[in-house]
């Protein structure tokens, strides 16, 4: 492990903004958390977002700076790259930002049912060999519902048409509430307050030339989530 990523993991320990609850907690659902991000992290009762999957957590970050008043929390386990999100965060005091460090199946563990008001997914990998591992996949879905309000909001931003299709599809097969599908966020003008952040990766994305979707769909509680058949083609 390089010196740099040691540094990073020790610095970790010393933001308030990051938590790293200990594996046995998580899988044990007993992150300390749970139920707590307002009381304890945020001293307030503003609606809470996630960012699963947020990387060096750009998003998270400027999506808190934008709207002061929501809290958001990135999810991701490579504590290395959060680093940089939450260094940003408690060098500027963004009051309304946090990360946690836990896999994203357990994320469960980590908030209370009807805690998390909205998820925001941006530029997951698109699995395309194996349907469970999506993150817009029943599977994750069902773990979603957990802890997403009923009718919480779902946000999917990705360079990947392939994925775009199979969540407008999966959407489709189950009956959910599709908000908006654009497969073509800068080459509609879509891109506002809430779109037009661009993350290092998605500022590779559009210099080669590839298009940006979002989409976002209502998650209720009620009823059985399942997988559509789906032919993908040549995507």
């Amino acid at each position: 492990m390089g010196k740099d990523k040691l540094k990073r993991f020790e610095e970790n320990k010393s933001f308030e903004c990051l938590h790293q609850p200990e594996f046995s907690d998580v899988f044990n659902g007993d992150c300390n958390m749970k139920g707590n991000w307002n009381t304890l992290q945020f001293k307030n009762n503003n609606p809470v977002v996630l960012e699963l999957g947020c990387g060096r957590g750009e998003y998270t970050v400027e999506l808190a700076r934008r709207f002061p008043y929501k809290n958001f929390i990135g999810v991701d386990i490579k504590g290395a790259r959060m680093w940089r999100g939450a260094k940003t965060v408690t060098q500027e005091s963004i009051p309304n930002a946090a990360f946690l460090r836990c896999r994203i199946e357990f994320a469960q563990s980590a908030f209370n049912c009807d805690e998390v008001s909205e998820i925001w997914i941006t530029f997951p990998d698109p699995q395309k060999k194996k349907s469970s591992k999506r993150l817009t996949s029943s599977y994750f879905l069902e773990r979603y519902r957990k802890f997403l309000r009923d009718e919480g909001v779902v946000h999917l931003k990705t360079d990947s048409r392939f994925l775009h299709l199979y969540t407008l599809e999966l959407i489709k097969h189950n009956k959910l509430e599709l908000i908006e599908a654009n497969d073509d966020i800068y080459g509609t003008g879509r891109a506002d307050a809430l779109l037009s952040v661009k993350t290092r990766y998605e500022s590779e994305f559009l210099s080669q030339g590839m298009k940006i979707t979002y989409l976002s769909f209502k998650l209720r509680k009620a009823g059985k989530l399942t997988e559509p058949e789906w032919d993908p083609g040549d995507l």
